[in-house]
């Protein structure tokens, strides 16, 4: 079957089968710290949850394989959600051309994709991010679906549940979220919810909008509590489509000084760097980058 997107795929009880997809890595896309609801299984397949539907994703020799999806749902949600439009295999040409630590970079995370995520789920998910590891933000954000989310199903074994709503978060209280266990951070995730309901439906997606440049996001996101430049940045590469964006955490600023010499402190020069070198593909050349320091030094 030929789909609208040009790709050839064959569906079978309800595994999807796409051949031919180049650049695609799923240890390098679901463990590169952009995404936070995906479970490595024991075959080095992911499964996770994404617009209400929970998948698992394989893919190996250049076969892409995705179990409890049909063609319609790759048409409607996972074509984009996996961002399988675009040319990676053009893009890491470009950055690679006169930058060995990059080439380098690239040839390490090679099958890096960045992924396009709900909205308001990687919002909130970033602002849970703040100062905590990897493990422990996925678990409060299962925790936090799991409480005040609706029931989505099962599968795979697994109960899932849907990510709560901003109206949910706006009429939930401290004591609420108290199993969840997000520290200071609860106050954050309720002045979130209370922030974006009063806004009005679409307040987050006019911040996609192409009238308003990268910079202009993130400054309009930073008017929101507990977003500061990092999950700022954050939100507008992994939600927004704004590939320039450049999020800077303490690991970018190690990888920064320790391949470009540029000082850890100077996070302005870092940004100045990213867009005279890197341009439009910035939080590209940023998930390399973070992908290399953090699985291969």
């Amino acid at each position: 079957m030929k789909t609208e997107t040009g790709l050839n795929i064959r569906e079978d009880s309800g595994v999807l089968t796409i051949e031919g997809i180049r650049d695609f890595d799923t240890d390098h896309i679901f463990d590169c710290g952009q995404c936070f609801r995906w479970e490595r299984n024991p075959d080095g397949s992911y499964t996770g949850m994404a617009h209400g539907h929970p998948v698992t994703i394989s893919c190996r020799d250049e076969t892409l394989e995705i179990t409890n999806c049909t063609a319609a749902d790759f048409e409607h949600t996972w074509h984009e959600y996996l961002d399988l439009g675009r040319d990676y295999g053009a893009i890491k040409k470009v950055l690679a051309d006169g930058d060995p630590v990059m080439a380098k970079a690239i040839e390490y995370g090679s099958g890096i994709r960045i992924l396009n995520q709900e909205k308001w789920e990687t919002f909130i998910s970033f602002i849970i991010s703040q100062n905590n590891n990897i493990p422990r933000i996925k678990g409060c954000i299962e925790s936090l679906c799991r409480n005040l989310g609706e029931y989505a199903g099962k599968y795979g074994g697994k109960e899932w549940y849907s990510f709560p709503s901003p109206q949910v978060l706006a009429e939930a209280s401290e004591e609420d979220l108290a199993p969840c266990r997000l520290g200071y951070r609860a106050k954050y995730l309720l002045a979130a919810g209370r922030q974006v309901t009063e806004a009005g439906e679409g307040a987050l997606e006019k911040l996609a909008s192409d009238e308003l440049t990268a910079d202009e996001t993130i400054e309009e996101l930073r008017r929101y509590t507990g977003v500061g430049p990092k999950v700022a940045s954050c939100i507008a590469l992994f939600a927004m489509g704004r590939m320039e964006s450049f999020p800077i955490d303490v690991w970018v600023k190690r990888v920064m000084n320790q391949l470009y010499g540029i000082p850890e402190g100077d996070t302005g020069a870092m940004r100045r760097y990213a867009a005279e070198h890197f341009g439009q593909y910035g939080g590209i050349a940023q998930q390399y980058l973070f992908y290399y320091i953090t699985h291969a030094r």
